[in-house]
């Protein structure tokens, strides 16, 4: 960050893919793997949890659906894999609020595809 840059406007900011492909498409979508509804289950447990300064944004396609329902939350540049709402639970605690990581959920480059 630039000295002359403002401040940012979330301290932690959480894209979610919502990315929708045909159904049986190769690559898959985080949509039919239940992104949509376990975004908005992170929105509002983020609510009740009290955390401030995050911002949980749907997202077009980020690439690896092939990876199951995934995210990425910045400015850390951490990626997940999520199925569940403990999971969701798990990244909020763990990851957002007291800045750890949940090793179990992360997505790293050399990943394959699920089941591949």
């Amino acid at each position: 960050m630039n000295a002359a840059d403002p401040a940012p406007f979330y301290e932690c900011h959480v894209f979610v893919c919502t990315n929708v492909r045909p159904e049986n498409h190769p690559r898959g979508s985080c949509a039919r793997k239940g992104s949509v509804e376990l975004r908005d289950y992170m929105k509002e447990a983020a609510k009740k949890m009290g955390l401030t300064g995050v911002r949980i944004n749907a997202s077009g396609c980020l690439d690896r659906c092939e990876l199951g329902a995934d995210m990425v939350i910045y400015p850390d540049g951490v990626w997940y894999h999520y199925e569940t709402k403990a999971d969701i639970d798990e990244i909020l605690v763990t990851h957002v609020r007291d800045g750890g990581r949940v090793t179990r959920l992360m997505l790293k480059p050399e990943d394959k595809p699920l089941g591949a």
